[in-house]
This record gives C-alpha cells, structure tokens and sequence, in this order.
C-alpha cells in the first residue's frame, strides 16, 4: 500500500509491520452473525457480551439526553465524575471527584494510561486478549507471569519479582502491571493473601498497578473485595465501566479512579492530554445515563443483583457440563466465564481429531460441531494447553422476552431454553471426547 504525503513523497506501509489483527473476542461475534446470517448451527459461547437487555430507565436516561451534542469536559462532566467517585467511595474506596476520569469505554482508558506511563508492560498469564494487544500497539512486547495456582487475575508475586528483575538486568523498562478482579477469561476472583502479596511485591519494584474492576458488581458470592487500592492506594488506577454489570457495552462509556498522591495527580493529567487527542470528550449523551447509574439507584441495585444471580446460575451449570465429559474446571466466582482445561482427554483428541493446541479444539469445536469458544492461546496461555474461554451469556434467550424471564428466574439454569443448551452442549462434548 502506498501513501502519499502532503508534499507528494511516496511512503510503503506493509501489514506486516503490525502484529495486532481484530481482537479474538470480536472476531468470535463476527463469526457467530456470519454463521447465523449463512443458516448454519451455532452455539455462541465465544463473546463476553453480558446478554441481558437494557433496564427501561437507562433507556430513558439515554433518551433524555440525546440533544446533549456539545463536546463536553475531556475528563468528563461534574455530575458523572461525582456519581464515580461516590461508587468507588460506597465500595470501600473514598474517591474525590477531581481524581476521577471519564472516557469512551474503559479500553481507550487503559490505551492511554499505558501511553502515559511508558515502558514494558507485566500481565498475568492468562489475561484479557486486549491487554497484550495494546501493548503491541505501543510496541511493547508484554511480560507475562504466572497466576497462582487455582486463581486468576493477578500475577504470582514471587514470579512476577523474578520476572521483571530479570526484565530489568536484560535492558528491559517494566513499570506497570494489569490486573482484573474477578478474572477475564478464567472467572476467578484472586485471593486476599494474592492481592496484598502483589501490592507488596509492586511497591518493592516501583511498579503502577491498573486493576480493571470491571466485573465488580458480579461477584457471585458475598464478601470482602480484594481491591489493590486498599492496599497500596499511592500507586492503583482502577478502572470500571457500565459494560458488564448494566449490559451495556455498546454505550461506550468508562470510568478510571486515580490515586490520591502527586504521582497520581501527574499521571491523570498525563492521560487527560492524551484523551483530549485520542477521543476529545466522552459522548454526553452516555455521561448523563452514566452519572444515573453510577448513583446505584435502589431499581438498578436490584437489577444488578438479577443478573449476578443469572450469571452465577448458569456459570455453574456450563462448568458442570464441562466437567461432567471429564474436563478440568476451576469453579467459576464472578463475571460469566468459564475456563475448562481439556488436558486429561488429551489423549482422545489427538487420537480422533488430530487436537495438539487450543487453537485445534476451538476448531473442531466450531466445524465439526457448531459451538464458538476461544482458544487459551488468545489470552495468553501456553499453546500446547487445552484451555478454552467459554462465556455463557450466549445461552440466556433468543429473545428479550427469554432473557428477562431468565433474569428474574429463582433458577436461571433451569429455564427450559437454557436448560435445553446445556443438554446440546452435553451432547456435543461428550461426541467430542468419545472414543474413535
């Protein structure tokens, strides 16, 4: 491809210099709509879309504001930066509004937090595909560490010190690690002893920690949250949107929390001045039904209760169904994934259909059967395992009508189209790993 500049130079601009493509989890929703669109069988449990309608009071936020054209303040107008901060304040974190940015999803958030803070990247392993992607994009090749063994989220401390000191003699520049609680792709929420040990371990390193808290508010199980803002508020940016708890993804709005210290305040200009190049002002009309729903009102209190209930339900039926053809399966804690390890049926695969790596199962899993996951390799997992990123939200309805009788069911799991996608997937896996 050619380019050519203002005074008329050529310039040759090959694909090949970039290595990032379409992010896997929207690559899988393409995929889904392209199947459907040609008549042909799909199971959809490839995109981490929450699957559950709009609440008709957002809907009517959203409309009140849609004359609402003007370009707003880059970090976002008062009302909404107030309604962020008292979020964070009511979970344990006392926020000021002035240490509060706005912007068009969380991902374009941590894109220029990443900018601003330079240097090499830690991830654990596994991790969210857009994590290591957009350090790519920053041509920045991430640092990836193990998470302990049974959780998921955060990396291993201990690894995560040996790692960046051997960064560090090699000539590398780590300076900050991303973290998510609970976990996308594993749906495991990292424990107490974990988070503080990294806190601990990433004061001794100088290292900023970004938590995505994004899946906060769906956590399965009540207690205390393991936020590293608690434990070294001087050095955590968290970040949250309305995406997952509201199933509002496609609104694209999102917040960030900035510590409250020079180093924080520094940082926050630093990503408002990137902001105010990359996406201007957050959209407005998106900033008012954000501001309504970051004030937890008591309607949409009770609907995020709904559907953490919905997606704890049939988290566990899905990991279930896993485990019951014989795969390994941490037990899901929040958010709507499932991370089955296929390692024990290994054998079996080869034998049948040639399986050697994730990638090989998620494709016979799609060809030879119709259900859309993503491999373990696109989030950073070792190749040659047999893990697979299952979001289950695609089994929630074809409808809206199904999907909010989901919603308010006392058993999701048990609703007769939900329950009648289990027992397909059943069938598929069990064809899967039977015996050639």
């Amino acid at each position: 491809m050619l380019l050519v500049g203002e005074s008329g130079s050529r310039q040759r601009l090959s694909t090949e210099e970039s290595p990032v493509t379409v992010s896997a989890t929207l690559a899988a929703n393409e995929a889904i709509a392209a199947r459907r669109a040609a008549g042909l069988e799909v199971l959809a449990l490839g995109f981490g879309e929450a699957g559950i309608p709009v609440h008709p009071l957002l809907r009517q936020r959203l409309a009140q504001a849609a004359g609402e054209i003007a370009y707003g303040p880059v970090a976002g107008i008062d009302a909404a930066r107030e309604a962020a901060a008292g979020y964070w304040t009511r979970r344990g974190l006392p926020t000021e509004a002035g240490h509060v940015l706005l912007g068009p999803g969380s991902k374009p958030i941590l894109f220029a937090l990443l900018h601003a803070v330079g240097g090499d990247v830690v991830l654990p392993a596994p991790a969210w595909v857009s994590y290591a992607a957009q350090s790519q994009l920053l041509g920045r090749e991430p640092i990836r560490v193990p998470v302990p063994v049974g959780e998921g989220g955060v990396p291993d401390a201990e690894a995560m010190d040996a790692a960046v000191r051997a960064a560090r003699a090699a000539g590398r520049d780590p300076r900050v690690v991303v973290v998510t609680l609970p976990d996308n792709p594993t749906g495991r929420l990292a424990s107490e002893r974990s988070v503080k040990a990294l806190c601990e371990t990433a004061r001794e390193l100088d290292l900023l920690i970004v938590a995505d808290e994004i899946y906060r508010d769906l956590v399965f199980e009540e207690g205390p949250f393991p936020s590293p803002a608690a434990w070294a508020p001087e050095r955590t940016v968290t970040t949250t949107s309305l995406s997952k708890n509201y199933a509002l993804g496609g609104w694209r709005v999102g917040a960030a929390r900035f510590p409250d210290s020079p180093m924080g305040t520094r940082l926050l200009e630093s990503v408002r001045g990137t902001a105010s190049e990359l996406w201007s002002s957050t959209p407005m009309p998106m900033q008012h039904a954000a501001a309504y729903a970051w004030g937890d009102p008591p309607e949409l209190v009770e609907r995020v209760a709904a559907a953490r209930r919905l997606h704890g339900s049939v988290a566990r039926a899905v990991a279930g169904t896993f485990a019951s053809v014989g795969c390994t399966v941490p037990a899901p804690q929040g958010g709507f994934y499932v991370w089955p390890d296929f390692a024990p049926l290994r054998g079996a695969l080869a034998e049948r259909w040639g399986v050697a790596t994730s990638a090989d199962l998620a494709r016979v899993l799609l060809d030879e059967f119709g259900v859309v996951v993503l491999p373990g390799s696109a989030f950073g997992d070792d190749p040659a395992s047999l893990t697979l990123r299952v979001a289950v939200t695609g089994i929630y309805g074809v409808s809206d009508s199904e999907r909010l009788a989901a919603l308010v069911a006392p058993e999701p799991a048990a609703m007769p189209w939900i329950a009648e996608s289990l027992e397909g997937l059943r069938d598929k896996l069990a064809a899967l790993v039977a015996a050639p």
